[in-house]
């Protein structure tokens, strides 16, 4: 397993809890753009690298199909939180 190379960026809040997710299943990235193919979501190898890189904007689309695939609510993915935190 290769380790990020580089810092994660700043264009997605998602991408480093969806490797996470990921992972956590033991899910290989290829594993994971097959289901998303599934779901009529478009993605490459690079694109999913950006993605949880952080290097890359996701769709709305995306969020939904990650959220459903890797079985973690979307508020998750977004905040880390399962809830909507309050001020």
């Amino acid at each position: 397993m290769r380790l990020r190379g580089q810092p994660l960026g700043t264009k997605n809040l998602i991408g480093a809890r969806v490797e996470t997710a990921r992972k956590n299943q033991n899910m290989k990235q290829k594993d994971l753009l097959a289901q998303l193919q599934v779901r009529g979501v478009d993605l490459n190898a690079s694109g999913l690298s950006k993605l949880e890189g952080q290097i890359r904007y996701v769709t709305d689309m995306e969020l939904l199909a990650l959220s459903d695939i890797l079985n973690v609510s979307v508020m998750w993915l977004l905040t880390g939180h399962e809830r909507e935190l309050k001020s």
